[in-house]
């Protein structure tokens, strides 16, 4: 090989699976100059990728950002020693010098016992084909022109519309390739397409702004520019004229796109370092009851299209189909290898996090849940970051509405929901039909009982 970009001849190919051998190339080289340095074992993850985003306000063009993005990872051992570095140059020489850099490092940090590759009996020998890579042949002028088109669907939506923060078109593309000296050698290629749009409403001295996306692998089923900007208006329309509620205990829904957040707070107690560092509010709480008992939380990293979907790990563990909560019992945490082995466990190959983690939908969609919870707040954003992970208090403002018999009787701002997550999760009682698969956590909308909201 010779001191060049190695990967090079993949920059401008169409085939995917060219750029894959490329970086597979690359990986090899590598691990067996790791080993030729003396490293007992080792492993790289190496990605690139490349795309543009350009986002239009007030129907002029403000930004065009093209990114072409690389990166390379190595960790090797020594024993029990650990050494990382990283790389953007993929060229021969500075690839080399970042092993060396690894190897040297390594020889320099103190042993610990629970280091080292995932066990190779865990290892991914079953690749599907999970429909990840669909690229959009798209121009940038092509893009504006959408982007245009969204925005002023939204700002002719309504004459409270009266301004703009801009819509945004994005496409990228990337390649993954993550090896070890274990003989595992995996590659991956995936696109990820959107489209955005945010206005901003004023009336009788209220103003007021919100938003929508749409995201998706497959360009195909984005949803349309008129679709998107007509939802961002009329979402930026309804809160006008919000105000505050007066401090009370009462039910609380999140709307699908932000009971996510839920979900995220649950998975990063279970996640295996903070449980290891016993930094957790849900430290020893397996085989005990988390949620109400209807209540079953699982991943599903094999959804075709998905964004969390993948066929195994950042250790290249194979993933599956799995329960993290049934009947509202915790039965299952979020290992990798490294923290599995300081708890005494195994990999729950989730180096990296969940993948398509999802709560299970009930039978009622957003607006039956109105009508079941009756009278109450539906959160729409949450802000701020006020989670306390090691004792679960939670205390994060909100804007929404205020339900009264079911239905929607005025926008509510200036508010903060408030309470430990410990309770908040037992005292779920529906999740909606209306599931948002946006992004990594699918989830549809909450309904709680009893939480307080901190208001006037």
């Amino acid at each position: 090989m010779s001191n060049h970009d190695i990967t090079q001849k993949s920059e401008t190919d169409t085939h995917p699976e060219k750029g894959e051998a490329a970086l597979k190339e690359l990986a090899e080289h590598v691990l067996d100059t790791a080993k030729r340095l003396g490293a007992d074992s080792g492993e790289t993850a190496i990605s690139r990728s490349q795309g543009f985003s350009t986002t239009v306000r007030m129907g002029e063009v403000e930004t065009v950002e093209h990114n072409r993005d690389k990166s390379l990872v190595v960790t090797v051992y020594f024993g029990k020693r650990t050494g990382a570095a990283s790389t953007s140059d993929f060229t021969l020489a500075a690839v080399e010098d970042t092993v060396r850099a690894a190897c040297t490092i390594a020889k320099y940090t103190a042993v610990d016992e629970y280091s080292g590759l995932a066990d190779p009996d865990r290892l991914a020998t079953t690749i599907r084909d999970l429909d990840l890579d669909h690229p959009w042949d798209i121009t940038v002028q092509q893009a504006m022109e959408i982007a245009q088109q969204c925005e002023d669907v939204a700002l002719r939506f309504d004459s409270r519309i009266s301004n703009s923060e801009g819509a945004t078109v994005s496409t990228h593309r990337g390649t993954e390739v993550y090896a070890n000296t274990h003989g595992f050698v995996g590659a991956t290629s995936g696109t990820r397409h959107s489209l955005s749009c945010s206005v901003i409403g004023e009336h009788e001295g209220s103003m007021q702004r919100d938003y929508w996306y749409s995201t998706n692998r497959d360009y195909r089923e984005l949803e349309s520019a008129e679709a998107v900007g007509q939802t961002a208006a009329q979402r930026t329309v309804q809160r006008l004229g919000a105000r505050k509620i007066k401090t009370t205990q009462c039910p609380v829904m999140f709307e699908a796109p932000v009971a996510a957040s839920l979900l995220a707070h649950f998975t990063r107690a279970i996640n295996g370092s903070a449980l290891y560092k016993k930094a957790s509010f849900l430290l020893d709480q397996l085989g005990n009851p988390i949620f109400s008992d209807d209540v079953y939380i699982g991943e599903k990293p094999h959804l075709p299209k998905a964004v969390g979907s993948a066929n195994y790990d950042s250790e290249g563990v194979a993933t599956e189909d799995r329960d993290i909560v049934n009947g509202g019992v915790l039965s299952s945490y979020v290992l990798d290898s490294y923290s599995a082995r300081k708890l005494g466990m195994e990999t729950t190959g989730n180096a990296g996090g969940t993948r398509n983690l999802y709560i299970k939908p009930g039978q009622h969609d957003l607006t039956a849940l109105l009508k079941e919870m009756d009278t109450g707040l539906l959160v729409i954003e949450l802000i701020g970051s006020g989670v306390n992970n090691v004792t679960g208090d939670y205390s994060r403002g909100a804007v929404g509405y205020w339900i009264q018999n079911g239905e929607i009787k005025h926008p509510v701002e200036e508010v903060t929901v408030a309470g430990n997550l410990k309770d908040m999760f037992k005292r779920i009682v529906a999740v909606g039909s209306d599931v948002d698969t946006r992004g990594n956590i699918r989830s549809g909308s909450i309904l709680l009982e009893q939480v307080t909201i901190a208001g006037e």
